[in-house]
C-alpha cells in the first residue's frame, strides 16, 4: 500500500473577498508540481462564494465536472439550455466533452455558499456534452459508505466517462469500516469533510485528505460525527 498524506492546511488558498478558494491541486494562481492531480482527479476545489457572486460565463472541453453543494443553493446557466438550481445536498455533474459554457452563481441573497467542484479526465474524448444532476439524501445510509457516482448509467447516483466511484459516508457511531476498491488498479483520494477518523492508522481531521493505492481494500476507525468522501479514480489513463 502507498500513501500521501494532504493537511489541510497545506492546500493553496485565494482569497479574493467574494470567494475564498482552497484548492487540493495545482489551479489558477496556485501551482505546485508535486501537487497537479491524484490520477485522473485534476481538481478538488472547496470553494466558499460571497452573497450574489459567482462565476461569470467560462467555456470547458474534455473534463468530467462534478459540484457537490455542501451549503447554500447555487445557480447554474449553460449553453446546452439549463438554467437550474443546484441545492443543498444535490450533486451535479458536466460532460464538457466537444465544448460547453456555463455560469455558477451564489442563488443566496443573505449568506455565503460553500461547495466542492471536481474535474475528473474523461476516458472518452470529444463526447456531446451531458447535463444530469439529483439530490442525494435520497442515497443516504448512516454509518456506512453510500455511492454516489460511477461510470455506470444504471448504477446508484450520478454517472461519468470515467472508471471512477465516489462515495460519502455520514457516521454516528464509531463502527469500524472497510472499503473495497472497484478497480484494483485505481487510487481513492479520502477528503474529511468534517469530524475525525483513522485511516490505516494515519489520523485525518477536517478537510485533510489522504490519497491510497496499491491496496485492494481501506480500514476506516471513524469517531461519531466523522463525514467522509472517497473518490476513487484511475492512477494510469
Amino acid at each position: 500500500m502507498q500513501t500521501v498524506f494532504h493537511a489541510a492546511k497545506s492546500r493553496g488558498n485565494q482569497n479574493h473577498g467574494w470567494l475564498n478558494a482552497n484548492h487540493s491541486f495545482s489551479f489558477a494562481n496556485y501551482y505546485d508540481p508535486s501537487r497537479m492531480n491524484f490520477g485522473a482527479l485534476r481538481v478538488l476545489n472547496d470553494d466558499v462564494v460571497a452573497s450574489g457572486m459567482g462565476f461569470g460565463t467560462h467555456p470547458h472541453s474534455n473534463m468530467e465536472i462534478i459540484t457537490l453543494v455542501l451549503k447554500g443553493d447555487l445557480e447554474h446557466k449553460d449553453s446546452m439550455g439549463h438554467s437550474e438550481v443546484i441545492k443543498e445536498g444535490d450533486i451535479q455533474v458536466l460532460s464538457a466533452g466537444t465544448g460547453i459554457e456555463h455560469s455558477e452563481y451564489n442563488k443566496n441573497a443573505d449568506r455565503p455558499i460553500n461547495l466542492l467542484q471536481l474535474w475528473i479526465f474523461p476516458n472518452k474524448q470529444e463526447v456531446t456534452p451531458r447535463y444530469d444532476q439529483m439530490s442525494i439524501r435520497d442515497l443516504k445510509k448512516e454509518n456506512e459508505f453510500y455511492q454516489i457516482l460511477s461510470p455506470n448509467p444504471d448504477d446508484a447516483g450520478v454517472w461519468i466517462h470515467q472508471n471512477a466511484w465516489m462515495h460519502l459516508g455520514d457516521f454516528i457511531d464509531n463502527k469500524e469500516q472497510t472499503y473495497t476498491l472497484k478497480d484494483k488498479n485505481n487510487g481513492v483520494y479520502i477528503f474529511m469533510l468534517a469530524g475525525e477518523a483513522k485511516v490505516n492508522k494515519q489520523v485525518l481531521e477536517k478537510r485533510d485528505a489522504l490519497g491510497v493505492w496499491e491496496t485492494e481494500t481501506i480500514n476506516f476507525e471513524p469517531n461519531p460525527g466523522a463525514k467522509i468522501f472517497l473518490i476513487e479514480v484511475p492512477l494510469n489513463f
